[in-house]
């Protein structure tokens, strides 16, 4: 399928007999059901009636968290229904039951234990449904001395080693954060593979499982080459900046105009690069001529490309040496790459026509992949607060009466766009 025009408007169905009750909050629970409803999955988000997700209120615009429509919820929860029932009230747990005992999957980012004391752990609804996956997303996961611990992005950036290798120490900028939660984000789609394989399973077993999955493990798989080469090479890793601790010149470098990443990793590629920068004779320095000299000299040779560099813009180098295969490419701005004609080409951006914000259409990321079989796509906006209460409830079987009383009650909310 390389190179393969698709239509943005066939969209993926790849999920499509799967539904999945949502109970999670901020970001690595929905980024997780998230992508499950961008492949067809129905995914009903059961939220709290006393201001459901907390993302609703999160965000840069005060007026969308006024709304409970924050934009950090819209960034993972379109295509997505909404219920609000209130699961400390005995007759919204029967409710998250009936619910339960027809859905696939169950998805939940409570702290380990919360979902027992609800009486709606794992061993309670595969009673119900044997076929049941029930995924567990948590900081520290399930078991072990850290498994109640309270756990944001930040922390586990900071426990699982991922602050420690970043940042630049040069300019005491060492430890730092990443500049977003990367964390939460390695949780949830973690979470969603392992929902899939497990699904993938249950086709073969017929039997649904529990999947407990830690924020902290998943971050520390995805530290591979740094974890490895601590443990297979006594290398404990430290933070190094914009540089590439496993080549050189391999980093972040000034032009002109704006900065320039380069990895020319190997030895061609640096020749080339050389060429393309007109300092052939760096090719030929012995501090420079192979690749370990490079490392231990990275420093010099930085100062002498950027020295080069300093001839044209970030564009232009970007374009030259591309075309030699040198690998680089322009730091950008969230804007920048927004509009540029790489992800527009791509269509990773899907718009919606709807009133959340007043004065244009609401735009969010796709998945980052595609398919001859169409476009990973959000079938509607995100919902508003219990918008579907009403109507799930009303396929689950409740009557008209049932469930005005159950509203009345504060058992449920149902608040219709």
């Amino acid at each position: 399928m390389t190179g393969r025009a698709m239509d943005a408007n066939a969209h993926l169905n790849l999920l499509g007999d799967v539904t999945v009750l949502d109970l999670t909050n901020v970001l690595s629970g929905p980024l997780c059901t998230y992508q499950m409803a961008l492949l067809g999955a129905r995914v009903i988000k059961v939220e709290n009636p006393k201001g459901g997700d907390l993302a609703r209120n999160l965000g840069a615009s005060r007026d969308l968290n006024k709304k409970q429509m924050g934009a950090s919820f819209l960034a993972q929860n379109a295509g997505k229904e909404s219920i609000c029932i209130n699961l400390k009230d005995p007759q919204g747990v029967e409710l998250f039951k009936r619910l339960a005992a027809k859905a696939d999957v169950v998805v939940e980012n409570f702290r380990p234990g919360v979902m027992d004391r609800l009486g709606l752990g794992y061993e309670v609804l595969s009673k119900l449904n044997p076929a049941l996956i029930l995924c567990s997303i948590s900081g520290f996961g399930a078991t072990g001395p850290m498994r109640e611990n309270p756990a944001y992005d930040q922390i586990v950036q900071g426990l699982s080693g991922v602050m420690s290798v970043t940042g630049d120490p040069s300019k005491d900028a060492a430890p730092m954060r990443a500049g977003f939660p990367v964390c939460d984000s390695i949780g949830g789609l973690t979470a969603a593979f392992a929902i899939v394989a497990a699904i993938h399973s249950r086709s073969r077993t017929g039997k649904g499982q529990a999947l407990d999955v830690s924020m902290l493990d998943s971050s520390l798989v995805t530290l591979g080459w740094v974890v490895s080469n601590y443990l297979s090479a006594d290398v404990e890793p430290q933070a190094i900046g914009n540089e590439n601790m496993t080549a050189a010149p391999s980093g972040a470098f000034r032009t002109g105009t704006g900065m320039l990443n380069i990895a020319a990793n190997k030895q061609q590629q640096f020749e080339a690069l050389c060429d393309v920068i007109s300092r052939s004779d760096l090719a030929c320095d012995p501090r420079f001529v192979e690749r370990e000299a490079r490392k231990k000299h990275r420093a010099d040779l930085k100062r002498e490309i950027e020295s080069a560099l300093e001839r044209n813009s970030a564009e232009f180098w970007e374009n030259a040496l591309n075309a030699v295969g040198v690998p680089a490419g322009r730091v950008l701005t969230v804007p920048e790459v927004l509009a540029h004609r790489q992800v527009e080409s791509r269509e990773l951006i899907q718009s919606f026509d709807t009133t959340i914000l007043d004065d244009r259409p609401l735009r969010v990321t796709r998945a980052g992949f595609r398919s001859s079989e169409g476009v990973p796509s959000a079938s509607a906006p995100p919902p508003t607060l219990g918008e579907h209460t009403a109507k799930v409830l009303d396929e689950l079987g409740l009557s008209e009466a049932e469930i005005d009383a159950l509203s009345n009650s504060g058992v449920i909310q149902d608040t219709p766009s």
